[in-house]
């Protein structure tokens, strides 16, 4: 599975922000814990619905959006 493909933009979920798998977790989110010291396997402790995966796929969205493609390709 290709890992981008975790992240889902729904206008009826957190307001159409990139999220993990269809669920109530934004990148942006998963970015705040991973930038405020979290480690994968604290966060994925703390929150057993993520996957070690998710992490990894938030990691290269927010990769892929800072490098200019546009958020439409990469979240469908």
């Amino acid at each position: 599975m290709d890992l981008i493909s975790r992240i889902t933009v729904e206008a009826e979920i957190c307001h159409g922000k990139p999220c993990i798998r269809g669920m109530r977790w934004p990148v942006e989110v998963i970015l705040d814990m991973l930038g405020s010291g979290m480690t994968i396997q604290e966060i994925l402790e703390d929150h057993p619905e993520l996957e070690r995966e998710d992490i990894f796929a938030s990691l290269q969205f927010a990769k892929l959006s800072l490098s200019g493609t546009s958020l439409t390709e990469l979240a469908s």
